[in-house]
């Protein structure tokens, strides 16, 4: 797959490219069940987590947290 170009007029032309079929613009099917497999961890993976944290750990991490909210304030 190509790198986007940052330039707003070569994308327009490369997204004009792929519409009309003379530019392919595909993932490859390895790249994309990479993809899903590593958001599929990510979603499970908080709730693993949780579960194994003491309520100790859990309230440092909440503490940790609250400051870090508050200090950009």
């Amino acid at each position: 797959m190509a790198k986007r170009p940052r330039d707003l007029n070569q994308l327009a032309k490369m997204v004009v490219d792929i519409a009309s079929g003379e530019f392919e613009d595909s993932e490859s099917p390895k790249k994309r069940a990479t993809t899903i497999r590593g958001r599929a961890g990510g979603v499970s993976g908080g709730k693993a987590r949780a579960k194994t944290l003491t309520p100790a750990e859990r309230s440092d991490i909440a503490r940790l947290a609250a400051q870090a909210r508050w200090k950009k304030s």
